[in-house]
């Protein structure tokens, strides 16, 4: 039996964050009242759901990371993660749509949270663009890698594979977003395709450039496996950047829809803030008990799902689109992956 001093053991990585999760949510209860607390707990519970295949694809990043660049994206990465990106990111944003300085952004979430959820409102296309052609980017790039060996649904994926190059993702992404910037009905066409570059470029570059160092890591590592290299120094520091962006990419729309559920700011970030925690720990489970090597499906469903939450982003931008879509198909993909995954390992062993 592992011991729970072992830093493979659950109780050891999930205990922070359970700690830091009673002790919040009583906060709210005492302070906020009962119908506080179970709106931070609807808040927890959307935001693991809608971010569990965030924490797969953050798994598989990190688990090719040395030790010293997987605590930091758990201690650093969590404070950009949780105070960042749940509380002064959305402030950032209503800052440069309104004009306004800081002070009276703040004044506006604290004392007139219906000005606030409604600048931030405001901003939803410029996040949306942004946002979903960068996760049209991972996914894409993801089914288009020819290098890639395991296979979930082959109809779909290994023609895709067949047509992979390097620059096949990303002139596809390029194509959709001329696209939808050119419809009829795109009442902003500017601001779509100014944001929608932005995340494919942004991609681009914060993923060539962890992708760039690793290779030269690689070189240097004379006669090591290429898949059980490590990433360290600018390797490591490029993957880590590269992994706080996809959490904010993953992060943008569930910010703004948490102000259908509540308009209290700092209950959104309580809220959020710990689901975010869960999600993060969540990910170091998956990396020290080697989750995705066991569920060898479990990739591609958090790309598919990707892919579904990317199409609704960019959906929004035209129609009020029911943010569950996004999670239930992600609940519904990944739960199939997982099936999948066990069923495979059960043929292997027979």
């Amino acid at each position: 039996m592992t011991s729970v001093l072992h830093s493979h053991h659950p109780l050891r990585i999930f205990f922070v964050t359970g700690l830091i999760t009673l002790l919040s949510l009583g906060f709210v209860g005492i302070e906020l009242g009962t119908a506080a607390l179970m709106t931070a707990l609807v808040l927890v519970l959307i935001e693991v759901t809608f971010s569990f295949d965030n924490a797969i694809i953050n798994a598989k990043i990190l688990s090719s990371m040395s030790r010293f660049w997987q605590t930091l994206f758990m201690t650093v990465g969590i404070i950009i993660a949780v105070f960042g990106m749940r509380l002064v990111f959305p402030i950032v944003i209503v800052m440069l749509t309104t004009g306004l300085e800081a002070g009276a952004v703040i004044d506006l979430a604290l004392n007139k949270p219906e000005l606030y959820s409604q600048a931030l409102h405001d901003s939803h296309v410029a996040i949306a663009a942004f946002g979903g052609m960068f996760l049209l980017m991972l996914c894409l790039h993801f089914f288009f890698d020819p290098a890639r060996k395991v296979q979930w649904i082959d109809i779909i994926e290994k023609p895709l594979q067949r047509l992979g190059k390097w620059w096949t993702y990303a002139l596809t992404s390029f194509v959709v977003l001329v696209t939808i910037t050119l419809l009829p009905f795109n009442s902003h066409p500017g601001e779509t395709f100014t944001a929608g570059l932005i995340g494919i470029i942004t991609y681009m570059i914060v993923h060539g450039l962890a992708e760039i160092f690793t290779h030269q890591h690689e070189k240097s590592e004379r006669g090591a496996n290429k898949a059980a290299v490590i990433r360290t120094g600018m390797a490591g520091f490029m993957s880590f950047l590269y992994l706080e962006v996809l959490d904010a990419s993953f992060s943008l729309d569930g910010v703004i829809g948490a102000f259908a559920i509540t308009k209290d700011v700092v209950l959104i970030a309580i809220g959020l803030g710990i689901g975010a925690l869960w999600v993060r720990s969540l990910t170091l489970f998956m990396v020290r008990r080697r989750v995705l090597g066991a569920y060898r499906y479990l990739e591609h469903g958090a790309h598919y799902t990707i892919g579904i939450l990317a199409l609704v982003m960019l959906l929004s931008l035209f129609f009020e689109v029911p943010e569950a879509i996004a999670g239930l198909a992600g609940i519904v993909v990944v739960g199939l992956s997982i099936s999948s995954s066990a069923a495979a390992n059960k043929r292997e062993r027979k």
